[in-house]
């Protein structure tokens, strides 16, 4: 590219003149010698070695058809079938009628006959087959990735809008390809390593574009999409596409993933199809069973259901659909179990699809950082009802509230918290801050320290999930905790289970050592609530006691607990 935009500039220009012809060669040597640096070549094979070895600077060939060793038709046909030398225009020197046709269609920009005459016209069909070349080059160069060959996105979308034109909306299938964990092989074997595995996979992409007839581009770093003529058998065309990328990269520390939008006949956009296949293919980020998978209706409809969730979130806030239930937490370490506390459980009531899981929007929000306002509402809510609680019934009943790994990086975090339990006149003991595990782990440092400002304004910690984070015994010794809550996976099981059961043995060990409580959750029969008092375990919830309650249901709850304290003294 910096040498054809220097030959723009006005730098003359070389050419190669070919011919057996002694004086043929000087001819037409002298009529282009005052605008060019002219060289010479006596057969196709020296002009072989000379065009390689100045493919850079040559700006044209001039060749003759008939020569000694190699003639100009098989010199032509080399030249056009090497992707470093087909950008040198040749013009071809010729007496027979007819040739002309021939060397064009092997791919000759333009003739000269002989004899030579009129080197005006000459000079012409130099400087033209030169210029077009040059503009040819610098277009091709603008619209394809350097490194890979391939075009860049903007001109790939818009070629592949034309060739559904121009074929009439024929069915096409989109391809989506990614590196996996492209940025860690730059780190660990070095950029110019990461470049030329991008470089292979952009030649067997384009290998594989010239037999099917489609288009490929390098969308982002490490993606590439593939645009090709639809095929019913693709999924047993695929593998063999895949090894063809996998045989050139031939090696073991580089892995991608295939997301693929099968055409349905729906007539989708080009755009529409290549998002669908890039949801299959983030499909596949942490999947170890396959490197590909098919976009079809069942994630087009969860796509669709869970951009209506976002898209009503707002909503639903408005409008009271959300709800908080409270499920209650029972002290075992005494003769009876006493309702100690309760958590939050948020439950969405929603117009159109009734009931929606939790399951199905805490990690949706988790994403788009909707769960910010979702967190907001629900210690807005717990604050009021312990409030309203202490009011009706005189009693305090702490309540533990979920703080998402997003709010936890919040630098305002401690002072929205402090207002809340303020505006309801609550001690701050009485909010309970419930903190995954594994968000000690992402992020420690910061967690930590998020942590620590919370402990000093007065509120209590809570490590929720916790054996599923994998947290190092060193590490929990260091963490700022107040009590230790019991993933209910290892809860299920218990009884029936010696392993399970040790090793919950073995985590209420840990939280004496750290002289703090256990909860444990998802506790659902009788042995399985004496095993854990058993153990040790300070507090327990679950099915056994009670399912997650309305504030109404909780407050009948809290009734009977007042109750039984009144007998129990009387």
């Amino acid at each position: 590219m910096k040498e054809l935009l220097e030959r723009k500039k006005g730098l003359r220009r070389s050419i190669l003149i070919v011919d057996d012809d002694y004086i043929a060669r000087e001819i037409l040597g002298r009529m282009l010698e005052d605008r060019y640096e002219v060289s010479y070549a006596e057969n196709g094979v020296i002009a072989l070695s000379i065009i390689k070895r100045d493919k850079l600077k040559l700006s044209l060939v001039i060749l003759d058809l008939h020569m000694p060793e190699m003639d100009g038709y098989s010199l032509l046909k080399l030249l056009r079938s090497d992707n470093e030398l087909r950008r040198i225009p040749v013009i071809v020197l010729t007496s027979e009628k007819g040739a002309e046709v021939e060397s064009l269609r092997i791919g000759a920009a333009d003739f000269i006959t002989k004899p030579f005459d009129m080197p005006e016209v000459i000079c012409a069909r130099v400087s033209h087959s030169i210029e077009l070349a040059e503009d040819s080059v610098i277009i091709h160069e603008t619209e394809r990735d350097e490194l890979t060959g391939l075009f860049h996105k903007e001109f790939f979308f818009q070629y592949g809008k034309r060739l559904d034109e121009l074929n009439n909306n024929m069915p096409m299938d989109a391809v989506v390809v990614d590196i996996n964990r492209f940025h860690v092989v730059n780190e660990l074997y070095g950029r110019s390593y990461g470049n030329m595995i991008l470089k292979k996979i952009g030649e067997s992409l384009h290998e594989i574009v010239s037999e099917t007839g489609g288009l490929a581009c390098r969308r982002d770093n490490d993606q590439f999409c593939v645009y090709l003529p639809h095929s019913d058998d693709l999924q047993y065309k695929l593998p063999q596409y895949i090894a063809v990328i996998d045989q050139r990269i031939n090696d073991s520390n580089i892995s991608l993933r295939y997301g693929i939008y099968s055409d349905d006949g729906s007539e989708k956009c080009m755009e529409q199809r290549f998002d669908y296949a890039r949801l299959a293919c983030q499909k596949l980020r942490n999947s170890y069973v396959s490197c590909f998978d098919f976009y079809n209706d069942e994630q087009h409809g969860k796509e669709l259901y869970a951009e209506r969730l976002i898209n009503d979130m707002d909503r639903a806030l408005s409008e009271k659909q959300f709800r908080v239930f409270y499920q209650p937490k029972y002290s075992i370490t005494g003769s009876q179990p006493r309702l100690s506390s309760a958590e939050a459980l948020i439950r969405w009531s929603h117009p159109e699809f009734g009931m929606v899981s939790p399951g199905q929007f805490i990690s949706l929000f988790e994403e788009n950082g909707l769960i910010q306002k979702l967190d907001r509402f629900v210690w807005n809510e717990a604050a009021a009802q312990i409030r309203q609680w202490k009011d009706c019934y005189g009693i305090d009943i702490p309540v533990s509230v979920n703080v998402s790994r997003v709010n936890m990086f919040n630098a305002h975090l401690a002072d929205i918290l402090e207002n809340i339990a303020a505006q309801n006149g609550l001690d701050h003991a009485e909010l309970l801050l419930e903190i995954t595990e594994s968000a000690y782990t992402d992020n420690s440092d910061q967690i930590v320290e998020a942590v620590n400002k919370l402990r000093m304004c007065g509120f209590r910690i809570e490590m929720d999930d916790f054996g599923s984070g994998y947290s190092s015994l060193n590490m929990l010794t260091a963490l700022p905790i107040d009590a230790l809550k019991l993933d209910m996976k290892f809860i299920r099981g218990i009884c029936e289970n010696e392993k399970n059961e040790r090793l919950v043995g073995i985590m209420i060990d840990i939280a004496r050592l750290l002289e703090v409580p256990v909860i444990a959750e998802g506790v659902e029969t009788k042995e399985q609530m004496e095993l854990l008092k058993r153990l040790g375990c300070n507090i327990i919830q679950g099915y056994y006691f009670s399912k997650p309650l309305p504030p109404e249901e909780f407050g009948i709850l809290i009734e009977k607990e007042l109750r039984e304290k009144k007998d129990a003294y009387n």
